[in-house]
């Protein structure tokens, strides 16, 4: 249905109760977990080539900026998958159509990302809707490769589809893509708001991961609705 590439991401994340994100889910999912904690994350990176099917990119429009805060699922019929509380993007067109047809909390930002060797800087200052002025700066150096993936760095960037609630109804959308290169990752300084406005409990302390990506081609499948869990036999009392 769509494609893209996304590139330059960084991923920081935080532990987090399950039970604390647990309300903020689509009907019909729970959060995910590695060894009973989950995790949020707070994503930048650039959108490229955005385009419909085989078709090429849209023009200016599909490519841009994008921060998202995002949480972790598995719904009911096991599918694992994000939950994003918060999508900013450089481009209002992007915005404007993502919230009208998956119901997807794009907001419209302004966005730029600094390179320097080994560095990275993203900023983002929020346009519209609220909270209008919200800000996030981070800092990062990129380090070397990750030969083996631990089973956290897996679990985090090993998601291939999102959650959603749309017309009544919670929606899977799946997309396919190669495995991340992923890259270790120092912060070097962050000062975000977004998060916060994502009603998340602000971060307290350092990230309990870091990691970076130069990128991967991405395709997306059409929304499914999420199928409810089967109901099983009684059981014995």
């Amino acid at each position: 249905m769509l494609r893209q590439r996304w590139e330059d991401l960084t991923f920081l994340h935080w532990a987090v109760d399950p039970a604390l994100v647990a309300p903020l889910l689509p009907v019909g999912t729970r959060p995910d977990t590695l060894h009973g904690v989950s995790y949020v994350g707070l994503i930048g990176f650039r959108m490229v080539g955005l385009g419909l099917g085989r078709g090429p990119g849209v023009p200016y429009f599909g490519t841009f900026w994008e921060t998202n805060v995002r949480l972790y699922s598995v719904g009911d019929d096991g599918r694992r998958a994000v939950v994003f509380r918060s999508l900013d993007a450089s481009r209002l067109v992007p915005v404007l159509v993502a919230r009208a047809t998956l119901r997807l909390p794009y907001l419209w930002s302004s966005m730029r990302l600094a390179r320097d060797g080994d560095r990275r800087t993203y900023r983002c200052r929020r346009r519209w809707p609220g909270p209008a002025g919200a800000t996030s700066r981070m800092v990062v150096r990129v380090g070397e490769r990750i030969v083996e993936p631990t089973p956290l760095d897996h679990f985090l960037t090993a998601r291939w589809g999102l959650h959603t609630r749309a017309y009544g109804r919670t929606l899977h959308l799946p997309n396919w893509h190669p495995s991340w290169p992923l890259h270790r990752c120092e912060l070097l300084h962050l000062d975000d708001e977004l998060v916060a406005a994502a009603g998340l409990p602000a971060p307290v302390g350092p990230p309990v991961s870091v990691l970076y990506s130069p990128g991967v081609g991405v395709r997306f499948g059409p929304p499914v609705a999420a199928r409810p869990r089967a109901a099983g036999p009684p059981r014995a009392q």
